[in-house]
Formats: structure tokens, sequence, C-alpha cells
């Protein structure tokens, strides 16, 4: 194939027998959009020093002193990382969080326990259920709302028939 031979044949990239890698749904899937350079050359290293479970044990004093930084570096760059929901950290311990959609909750695709997707009416469904109970099953018509079917999993129609039955 051409373009397919590497440009420094002895010097080709092989897995480590280490548990690091950088995960490429990182760029795929957006995660380094928007992030500061500190923030990225952190997650570098938190991916390269972690064991197999993403987990690293480097003091703040040992993280500034290889990335030259200044303690108010690293602090900014782990309070975005954390934002980013990438990483997670308790005093001395770090973690690199997996990327996965399904590890994300609330966030992304939502999975039921089958691990299909749940649907965004069935989550709120779940929601105004416990103020609704009353009304499970019933058939609601609701000008206010589109011409809705009820079914078992329809929240908007159990929502439209809450606000009907208000005082």
């Amino acid at each position: 194939m051409r373009g397919r031979e590497p440009l420094v044949p002895h010097r080709r990239r092989r897995v480590p027998p280490q548990f690091s890698w950088v995960d490429h749904r990182l760029v795929r899937d957006g995660y380094i959009e928007g992030r500061s350079a500190e923030a990225l050359a952190l997650y570098l290293f938190l991916v390269t020093v972690a064991d197999v479970d993403g987990l690293s044990w480097y003091s703040e004093a040992a993280v500034c002193r290889i990335l030259s930084w200044a303690p108010a570096q690293l602090t900014q760059a782990r309070t975005e990382l954390l934002e980013a929901e990438l990483i997670a950290y308790r005093k001395p311990l770090y973690q690199v969080l997996d990327l996965s959609p399904s590890s994300f909750v609330g966030q992304r695709t939502s999975r039921g326990p089958s691990g299909k997707p749940v649907a965004i009416g069935d989550i709120l469904q779940g929601l105004l259920a416990p103020a609704c109970a009353e009304h499970a099953g019933k058939e609601v018509r609701d000008d206010r709302l589109p011409d809705v079917e009820p079914h078992a999993g329809d929240a908007r129609a159990r929502q439209a028939q809450c606000r009907a039955d208000r005082p």
C-alpha cells in the first residue's frame, strides 16, 4: 500500500507492556475541544503514568516539578479536567475516567439496565411518577399539547394529565 510504510521502520511505535494509552475518542468525540494547553498536558501526563484502572498517586509537588509548573497552574488544569469529567481527584489520588458514553450518568446516551438507550420521555416519566402516580394509565387530553396517543411510556401524556388536574 502506498503511503502505509513507516518513514523510520526501526522506530515503529509499539504498545508498551504497561497500561498506558491515549483513547482516540478524546479527539473523535470532541473531549479536547476548548481545553487549555495546561489541561491537555496534565491529562497526557496522567494517562501516561496511570495504572490499568487509570489511577496514579503523584503528589502535587512531583507533578509541578515534572511539568515545570507553579501550584496555581496545576490547580487550574486539574479543575478544568474535573469539570470536563475527564478525571477524578481525591488527594493524593488521580483517576483518569473512562470515555465510554455508557459510563456517563445523565450525559450523552442514558442507558437502562438492559444496556439499551433510554428515551428522554421515559427519564422524565421516572421523575414525574412520584408526583403523578395517580394518573398512571389514564387517557389524557390537553389542548395545550399536540395530540398524543398515550401509552405506558408516554411522559408527555402523564405530564399533561398532571397539569390538567391541578387546582
